[in-house]
């Protein structure tokens, strides 16, 4: 009797979930979830559209499991960052260098993360909550904190700067991810550029 955890040809069965998610995540990042089928992902996977099914038992199933793996990423390395002692704008930039870096071999998981074609209620929309939520508590601590600094008190102006923020992020990685020419390390120095000319804080040294 085959083992439980065996997957196929011998390969383990976490080693090939792992390998499949991997395929998975960027033709989704790239085709977007309404352009992908389970074929298409299958095929560079080296595998058959029915071990897909057998493993993640629908497309949607693994696309939550695409979505589970590349926000657990985005959240773990922004928990690390706030956990970091930095406050104010130095951790809004650290937080941006963090996933600039994360995000370089695989660009395509900010798409996926933001893919408009992608199921918008069941198993896909609980997962995205998730990870929306646990993204959402970061961004409104540290803006909380940027906020005791400069002084802003009013919890309505705060939440206002908290949907600011979050706009300016994800204009800067988007920005970013159309533009594949440019590193991550680039990337983050033109952040310290824009956030000197626009704050007029001393930032040259914040990144050194």
């Amino acid at each position: 009797m085959p083992r439980s955890n065996a997957g196929t040809k011998g390969v383990p069965r976490a080693d090939r979930e792992a390998q499949i998610l991997v395929a998975a995540t960027r033709l989704f990042g790239t085709l977007g979830y309404a352009g992908t089928s389970v074929a298409a992902v299958a095929e560079p996977a080296g595998i058959s559209k029915p071990l897909v099914y057998s493993y993640f038992g629908s497309k949607e199933g693994l696309y939550s499991a695409c979505l589970r793996r590349a926000g657990e990423q985005l959240a773990v390395e922004m928990e690390v960052i706030a956990r970091s002692g930095v406050v104010g704008l130095e951790r809004g930039l650290r937080t941006l260098e963090g996933v600039f870096d994360l995000l370089e071999p695989q660009p395509w998981v900010w798409r996926l993360i933001f893919d408009p074609t992608a199921p918008a209620e069941g198993e896909v929309a609980e997962v995205m909550a998730t990870y929306t939520a646990r993204i959402t508590a970061l961004a409104e601590e540290g803006v909380g904190e940027l906020a005791a600094l400069v002084g802003i008190s009013d919890p309505l102006d705060v939440s206002a700067l908290v949907r600011v923020w979050m706009s300016i992020f994800d204009a800067l990685v988007g920005w970013w991810v159309d533009h594949p020419d440019q590193s991550a390390e680039a990337m983050t120095a033109r952040c310290v550029r824009l956030f000197t000319g626009v704050t007029g804080a001393d930032l040259g040294t914040v990144l050194a």
